[in-house]
């Protein structure tokens, strides 16, 4: 046997239950029952030893050959094969104690260990070569039936253990398992095969299910090569078919991957492009116009984004990777930059702010003590728009330097407040004293007696005049509670002023001739029509003459009221 075919039987012996009760769960296919050979085939020079009755029994220390009758291990170059020929010319050794009978057989077949889910194909393309190892023998099971009957229409042993495959018409040796029954010789080859198709009905189920097609068409290839090995029994023409079915389903479950691997890289190829182009978005604004928090704030989330889709995400090929992160990199560069030369110098505007605003404070620290009330209030109003009109410093500074500036207006104003209020109080007594006169005043109304009225005025003026002045807070009260008769006298004499204007008496009186010599005429006409019996002139001359009465009579009312 080549290595890779005492590998190959090594795991399967091992993995043999646990294949045979997956297949079955799976697949329903009815699994081999664990034939054990009386030796499985080793090194020339190792012998075998008999099996463990159960998993917790200790191996039996190999026995020693029974007497001549025992086959011994040939050499390599044996005249009589014992295997196929795949290159390999031992055989198998013979069983501890004697050749004709089995080695003891265990109180209960071992338990078949149940897996909840079957080794996966790239498990069995990827079994490590093991080193030749000691196998120990096994009691051989009896093969069931059914097992048996499968096996026989594809191979048979002969009394020496030699098993032969009949593939395409014509029989091939497989190898030979000597010292055992014929069923138990071609039980241990149909084994072999029962193991292929349980991986390749593994396969099956991996690509109906949609698995990842990952080094797959690896375990089809490594499953064709133990097929072409011809060291087993059964159907392998169906199960090469299968295989070629199952390339051609892998590889169109890799042209789905592929595509699906496409869009999911165009999709993070997408998302990274975004990530790139809002992060240069940022940078190319103009620095006077960020809002360098927010910006600040939305740059680092960005970074955040591009780490975690570097880490998680879909690779994107070194080149694209390299232009995006050179892109995004650079916007971050510009960025930055912007921000420490924004920085620098709002830093030196607000020191200039700084300087500017401290000069206003002492200016208005000086005009705290004055008490010409008039000229600084002035001065602090005119302190008040530099103020507006300079630039803003740091917020910090800002707000300390305002409220010493406030509280330089604070002193004065309250100065201020303080010498009115004293002030007002002086004047309360006035207050009263004009309030009398006001009322004196307003008894004038409604004005019959003007040359009457605008003597008891003038000497109302008087005494308001000696009273003196009244509270701030009154005096917008009083002074108009005097304009308002003052107002009425005037009017008054306007009102005969216009009466007794000469000039008007005489347009009032040439109006008043011209329309008594025009009435005259009219009523004339009127006549002459009314003799005249027409009905037109006789309507005209009427309307005319209504008319010019009308005016008539107004104007002597306007001549009555000047007289």
């Amino acid at each position: 046997m080549t290595d890779s075919q005492k590998s190959d039987e090594t795991a399967v012996v091992a993995n043999d239950e646990e294949i045979q009760a997956s297949v079955a769960e799976q697949s329903g296919v009815e699994a081999i029952a664990p034939v054990e050979p009386l030796a499985a085939p080793v090194d020339d020079a190792v012998e075998p030893v008999a099996a463990p009755v159960d998993d917790a029994a200790e191996p039996a220390a190999p026995a020693e050959p029974a007497g001549p009758e025992e086959p011994a291990a040939p050499a390599a170059d044996a005249a009589e094969p014992v295997a196929a020929p795949a290159g390999d010319a031992e055989e198998p050794a013979a069983p501890a104690g004697d050749a004709a009978e089995p080695a003891a057989k265990p109180a209960s077949p071992a338990p078949r260990p149940s897996s909840s889910h079957a080794p996966s194909p790239a498990a069995f393309a990827a079994r490590p070569k093991a080193a030749a190892s000691v196998i120990p023998a096994a009691p051989a099971a009896q093969p069931t039936a059914v097992s048996l009957a499968e096996a026989a229409k594809w191979g048979r042993a002969e009394g020496d253990g030699h098993v032969f495959l009949t593939i395409d018409g014509e029989e091939q040796p497989v190898g030979q398992y000597p010292g055992v029954s014929t069923d138990e010789a071609l039980a241990y080859f149909a084994r072999k095969y029962d193991d292929v198709v349980a991986q390749i009905v593994l396969m099956e189920h991996r690509v109906e299910s949609k698995a990842p097609a990952t080094d797959m068409q690896k375990t089809v290839e490594h499953l064709r090569e133990q097929l072409a090995e011809r060291n087993m029994v059964g159907d392998i023409r169906t199960a090469e078919a299968r295989l070629d079915a199952l390339a051609g389903q892998i590889s169109e479950l890799e042209k789905s991957e592929k595509a699906a691997h496409d869009a999911a890289r165009s999709a993070e190829l997408a998302a990274r492009e975004a990530i790139v182009a809002e992060a240069e978005s940022i940078a190319s604004q103009d620095p006077s116009q960020v809002q360098w928090k927010t910006s600040s704030a939305r740059m680092n989330e960005l970074f955040e984004s591009w780490k975690t889709a570097q880490k998680n995400g879909i690779r994107l090929g070194r080149s694209n990777e390299d232009a995006l992160w050179k892109r995004f990199r650079s916007a971050r560069t510009v960025f930055d930059r912007h921000r420490r030369a924004y920085f620098s110098q709002l830093d030196s505007t607000n020191s200039a702010a700084k300087v500017a605003k401290e000069q206003l404070i002492v200016e208005a620290e000086a005009l705290s003590s004055s008490t010409d009330w008039g000229f600084a209030a002035g001065e602090y109003r005119r302190l008040m728009d530099q103020w507006k009109a300079t630039p803003r410093a740091s917020r910090k500074d800002d707000d300390a330097l305002w409220l010493r500036f406030r509280a330089a207006q604070d002193v004065f104003f309250s100065n201020r407040q303080a010498a009115n209020d004293e002030i007002d109080q002086q004047y309360t007594v006035n207050l009263s004293v004009k309030e009398e006169l006001i009322v004196e005043a307003q008894a004038l109304l409604p004005i019959t007696d003007l040359n009457a009225a605008k003597k008891a005025l003038q000497s109302i003026r008087d005494r308001w005049e000696e009273a003196g002045k009244v509270p701030r807070a009154d005096m917008g009260r009083i002074e108009a509670g005097l304009r308002k008769v003052e107002d009425a006298v005037r009017e008054a004499e306007e009102d005969k002023w216009r009466r007794s204007n000469p000039e008007t008496k005489a347009r009032t009186n040439s109006a008043l001739s011209q329309l008594e010599a025009a009435i005259a005429g009219l009523r004339e006409d009127l006549e002459k029509a009314e003799k005249a019996g027409d009905q037109r002139r006789i309507k005209n001359a009427r309307e005319a003459l209504e008319a010019r009465e009308a005016w008539l009579d107004q104007i002597q009312r306007s001549a009555s009221d000047l007289a």
